[in-house]
């Protein structure tokens, strides 16, 4: 009896992180399709298929552990790799790239 409540809490907390996981890469993948291909080189960054594809495949892993498929690790790095996006290319892309620390 407990050990089926500790399964679904467990279950609950994957699904829900899976989905967070999920919602992040498709913020970083609708943002990387906004921009001009040319206001990536323009920064300095990658080219937009680089990143286009890069987020594309982590909103796929993403996906994948909504159902439980088992990505694990991948859907881990593709999460990583979609804050990777948000955090460093993503401002420099909107001009809000301050270039320091503001302590």
């Amino acid at each position: 009896m407990l050990m089926g409540f500790a399964y679904m809490i467990e279950n609950a907390l994957y699904i829900g992180f899976a989905a967070v996981g999920f919602a992040l890469a498709l913020w970083a993948l609708a943002d990387a399709l906004r921009h001009p291909s040319e206001a990536y080189l323009r920064h300095g960054k990658r080219s937009k298929g680089f990143w286009g594809g890069l987020t594309a495949g982590a909103a796929v892993f993403c996906f994948f552990g909504l159902f439980g498929g088992g990505a694990g690790l991948f859907q881990l790095v593709a999460v990583c790799v979609a804050a990777v996006y948000l955090a460093d290319v993503r401002p420099t892309l909107s001009g809000r790239a301050s270039g320091g620390y503001n302590f």
